[in-house]
């Protein structure tokens, strides 16, 4: 698996200028990134989350569009019950997916390196207790869920390391890591560096199968990367022809633990 990660950190090194030692202390997520011609681009964002998760969706929207790079702008959610993906924008949920294990999770479509629509899903089985029904815990999942669809991995995967003051950190200490930090943001510089000659935002046509059922853990592939804890985790489901679609879990407790629905 690392040596895995190695080959894409030094692609990621090729493709940004960047040395390979820098981009393992990073957190890019592989070179998967949004195709735009030009800089700051705009992303829509589909809101289909209820009331009790409307102040926390826009919260996450503007803090990533504080981003030089990247302007997310909220438009209504056409997603459904189901959360159907929507090509050339990302699509959020919530709803009572069940007591699956997952807290929230982000489902990126790519075709080759650029991501080309994306889901994410906040599930209320769990912020319905009282461990995860906290204005911080809600901020951060959001937070970062929404931020592995701009590209971004976790700056961290250990829930004992010293909290780093930002929503793409991992911890279980989610009062101090609501948000962005300077190096999420310095992140996406370096990710959108570069400019495309073609663009996938607000594309037209889907890179694979949009009615995947991404709720269902059978239709996400294959693991291929898991925290020391196993409570991130991170999955791969390869189409074929360079198109593939990548889930990542956040993990509200032990994979197995309980399977009941709600």
């Amino acid at each position: 698996m690392r040596n895995k990660f190695l080959i894409r950190a030094a692609a990621l090194a090729a493709v940004f200028g960047l040395s390979a030692t820098a981009v393992l202390a990073d957190h890019a997520w592989a070179t998967y990134h949004w195709a735009r011609t030009s800089n700051p681009f705009t992303l829509k964002v589909g809101d289909n989350v209820s009331a009790a998760w409307d102040s926390y969706l826009d919260t996450t929207i503007a803090d990533w569009t504080a981003s030089s790079v990247v302007d997310l702008a909220e438009v209504p959610g056409s997603a459904g019950k189901n959360c159907k993906a929507k090509a050339g924008q990302v699509e959020v949920c919530a709803s009572k997916y069940g007591r699956n294990g997952w807290l929230g999770i982000a489902s990126v479509w790519a075709a080759g390196d650029h991501i080309t629509q994306g889901t994410v899903k906040m599930n209320d089985t769990y912020y319905a207790t009282a461990q995860y029904n906290t204005p911080a815990w809600r901020n951060l999942v959001m937070c970062q869920e929404v931020g592995h669809t701009l590209g971004l991995d976790h700056q961290d995967e250990t829930f004992a390391n010293a909290n780093l003051g930002t929503c793409m950190d991992y911890t279980n200490s989610p009062e101090s890591n609501q948000h962005p930090n300077a190096h999420d943001y310095e992140m996406l510089e370096a990710i959108y560096a570069h400019l495309d000659t073609t663009t996938t935002v607000a594309a037209a046509a889907a890179s694979s199968p949009a009615d995947v059922d991404e709720q269902d853990p059978s239709a996400w592939g294959r693991e291929i990367r898991t925290s020391e804890d196993g409570r991130a985790s991170l999955f791969e489901r390869d189409f074929g022809n360079g198109r593939k679609l990548f889930t990542h879990v956040f993990w509200a407790e032990p994979r197995g633990q309980d399977k009941r629905q709600e």
